[in-house]
């Protein structure tokens, strides 16, 4: 039953990470461009060029919007965005600096493994060569985004465009040998089996295991809301086959993460796709961590989800829990 998994998982989670308290960190998500050709299916958010309201942001663009979490308190910038089809390894090099030199304090977290690829790629480079470049300018972490399914099954159907899963998982050691760590994600409650959910967790424990790398494991679910995958009859009718419930199999996924994954200490809640009754149900289900106050979402929203907080918010959800809020950087220490 699904309250006898949580219990496993709570009592889990009180042993691997610290049993008084609950994480979070306060950041903004700068999402320097939509324009992408990547085409995944589940997107809502990219663009083509002339659609119209495709954008790309300039330095001091990106420089405002890291200003306001700064003067918000805020400790980390998350950069992501589409592969842009022309912009060259400099345009994200100078990014970098430029926050840097304003903000030295500030944790950059920036370009998931297909970016990395996809900048590889169109720079002629490998994919080492790219990450120590980005390193080098200023870039601290990368964080788990495109994992979706570690399945190349899933990721022919839903995101060809992109990296696959040994791909994926190359980049992320990669990253992890010349000292950036990382986070992984999930994004579940699609088209994949629950064979291919255990194909991610086991994946994703190998790599770990080999180089302890990851810093937090973070599911959430597919939103379904303004994306293509939705509007293709065949494979809107596997995903109504499935039939996944809702917040019950985001639990249970939730809990068995904490179950499988014995050598990750962080699981991140995902109130950002669940709202804050289930986002505090999570945290008897196996999370540690609530992730992100997001102060900018553009991704998630674009599929018509919106569950805005505030830190306040998250301090209620904590302490209704039975915990004490901590507010944290990116490697998981208590700031001030």
């Amino acid at each position: 039953a699904l309250h006898d998994v949580g219990r496993v998982a709570h009592q889990l989670r009180l042993e691997r990470a610290d049993a008084d308290t609950v994480t979070y960190i306060i950041d903004r998500n700068v999402t320097y461009t939509n324009l992408c050709y990547a085409d995944c299916s589940f997107c809502a958010f990219n663009r083509h060029q002339g659609d119209g309201d495709e954008y790309l942001l300039e330095l001091e663009q990106i420089l405002e919007k890291c200003r306001t979490v700064h003067e918000a308190g805020g400790n980390q910038i998350l950069l992501q965005g589409g592969h842009h089809p022309k912009k060259r390894l400099s345009y994200y090099e100078e990014m970098l600096r430029g926050i840097k030199e304003n903000w030295p304090s500030i944790w950059i977290h920036g370009f998931s493994p297909s970016e990395i690829q996809h900048f590889a790629r169109l720079n002629g480079m490998p994919s080492m060569a790219v990450l120590e470049k980005l390193k080098a300018a200023g870039l601290d972490s990368i964080p788990g985004g495109g994992a979706e399914i570690l399945a190349d099954r899933v990721r022919k159907v839903i995101a060809p465009g992109k990296t696959m899963a040994g791909e994926w998982i190359d980049i992320m050691e990669e990253a992890h040998l010349i000292g950036l760590p990382t986070t992984v994600t999930m994004m579940f409650s699609h088209i994949e089996t629950f064979a291919e959910r255990v194909e991610h967790f086991l994946r994703v424990r190998e790599s770990q295991d080999k180089t302890g790398g990851y810093t937090a494991f973070i599911p959430w679910t597919f939103q379904p809301g303004n994306t293509p995958l939705m509007k293709i009859p065949a494979l809107r009718k596997q995903i109504e086959d499935l039939g996944y419930l809702g917040s019950s199999d985001y639990l249970r996924t939730l809990a068995i993460s904490r179950i499988a994954l014995d050598n990750f200490r962080n699981l991140q809640s995902s109130w950002v796709t669940q709202g804050k009754a289930v986002g505090q149900l999570t945290l008897h289900y196996g999370a540690n961590d609530l992730g992100s106050l997001m102060m900018e979402e553009s991704v998630v929203s674009e599929a018509g989800v919106s569950h805005p907080l505030t830190r306040r918010d998250l301090d209620e959800m904590i302490v209704g829990a039975g915990f004490q809020p901590v507010l944290r950087d990116n490697g998981y220490n208590p700031v001030a």
